[in-house]
């Protein structure tokens, strides 16, 4: 089975303007990658915001981007596409069975947003056409699952047994919440989804009509810089998403010069990340392991093969590691060798504490996958003195804790990570952000 997946340009047609943070709308602009060219400048009040903004959006868009091309993405539509279930139900012309089987794909936690139609296909047309926005003339749609509202879509073609095209699809892996609040979390500013003049679920609430690109605004007493991006509504349909910031929020991130303030910056757009996996989406692991009842009755028996077969059935499902321990005594122990970010719970039956557990939902290489991907910057992972992990490449010599770093032709600012490795235990990262940043 074909897709031809949704390219949405999320380049910036001017990026973050330079002029002053004032409380009116700015529409100033400047050529991308002026603050690149500036970076010896002398921070001030105007361009301080400015760098940031403009840093904090590339991230932004690259966290778009993880619902346009991805690993995500092409999980997402593997499993679209060879579901077995649902190509029965679309051959069958069976909207019940196609719900259900789109339900159950959904369910999984890969993909939020399923719209499946039978017939009408054209094979090969680009995606971004307006043909390709709705489902091809004679098309019969027998199901549309998922969130209330999401973007990034991706379309593809579902085939027969025999290979010939019997229907088309369109999927999403961004729910508008999910990608608000990753964002958010990430570039720790705030987020809105604009259509047509107006903010969307429930986004941050910004002037009704046309706003500029990037600019300052006000509401309710508090003056923001702003930044955004052009992006694409599932399942059809242009939006902007805009990333605001206080400005006095960024006089925090404020250094000496632009390229201090644009390190200082993404230095702390690598702490959110990794902050993130001890964090709130830890919990649901956490509640899934202390509700496992084959869990618990393996622990309460102290019996470590039971243990840690309930484990391995616990792992595969973002738990990466999982140590137990009962009665001072460890059960069990499985997961990768290379785990960060431990969370620490208590296991409980039948209104008594009967173990202990630490469990991990990231591990060194998706750590390093997320820190280039989401931000475009290197890390190198040190336990002690010995190097676990390394996305620069061969060989780096010795890399100093701060300050700047030059490896075959290449300048990097510097910023050491103090994080913990699995189950205790310091994980040093340095955090090495490519000068100039784009």
């Amino acid at each position: 089975m074909s897709f031809t997946a949704t390219r949405v340009s999320v380049a910036l047609a001017a990026t973050t303007a330079l002029a002053g943070c004032g409380s009116g709308q700015s529409t100033s602009s400047t050529p991308n990658g002026r603050i690149a060219r500036e970076l010896s400048a002398r921070t001030t009040p105007g361009n301080c915001a400015a760098a940031v903004l403009e840093a904090l959006g590339h991230v932004a868009m690259r966290v778009y981007h993880e619902g346009v091309s991805s690993e995500r993405t092409q999980v997402a539509l593997r499993m679209v596409t060879g579901s077995r279930a649902l190509r029965e139900a679309v051959e069958r012309g069976d909207a019940s069975a196609a719900r259900a089987a789109a339900q159950a794909l959904i369910a999984t936690g890969h993909l939020t947003n399923l719209q499946v139609s039978r017939g009408g296909t054209t094979s090969g047309t680009a995606a971004s056409t307006p043909a390709a926005s709705t489902p091809a003339a004679g098309a019969q749609v027998l199901a549309d699952v998922g969130a209330s509202g999401a973007v990034a879509p991706l379309r593809g073609t579902l085939t027969g047994a025999r290979g010939a095209p019997i229907g088309s699809f369109v999927t999403s892996v961004w729910a508008d919440s999910g990608l608000l609040a990753e964002t958010d979390g990430i570039a720790q500013g705030v987020t809105s989804l604009r259509e047509r003049g107006r903010s969307l679920a429930g986004s941050f609430a910004l002037p009704r009509g046309e706003l500029p690109a990037q600019g300052t605004l006000t509401r309710k007493r508090i003056a923001y810089r702003y930044t955004s991006f052009p992006a694409e509504a599932y399942p059809s349909g242009s939006l902007r998403v805009y990333l605001l910031m206080p400005v006095s929020s960024t006089a925090s991130l404020c250094g000496p010069t632009v390229e201090d303030t644009v390190a200082n910056t993404l230095d702390r757009v690598a702490r959110s990340i990794y902050t993130a996996e001890a964090g709130r989406r830890t919990l649901t692991q956490v509640q899934r392991v202390q509700h496992n009842q084959a869990l618990l009755r393996a622990v309460a028996r102290r019996d470590p093969v039971a243990t840690r077969t309930a484990i391995e059935a616990l792992l595969n499902e973002h738990i990466v590691r999982l140590r137990v321990s009962a009665g001072g005594r460890l059960l069990a122990d499985v997961g990768g060798p290379f785990v960060l970010a431990p969370v620490q719970g208590s296991l409980h039956l039948g209104g008594r504490t009967i173990g202990n557990f630490v469990l991990s939902i990231q591990d060194d290489e998706g750590y390093l996958r997320l820190a280039k991907r989401l931000a475009g910057i290197d890390v190198l992972m040190y336990m002690g003195s010995q190097l676990v992990k390394n996305s620069l490449g061969p060989s780096p010599t010795s890399v100093p804790a701060e300050g700047s770093y030059h490896y075959r032709g290449r300048t990097f600012r510097v910023f050491t990570l103090h994080a913990s490795a699995f189950p205790s235990g310091p994980l040093r990262i340095a955090v090495l952000i490519p000068i100039p940043y784009a």
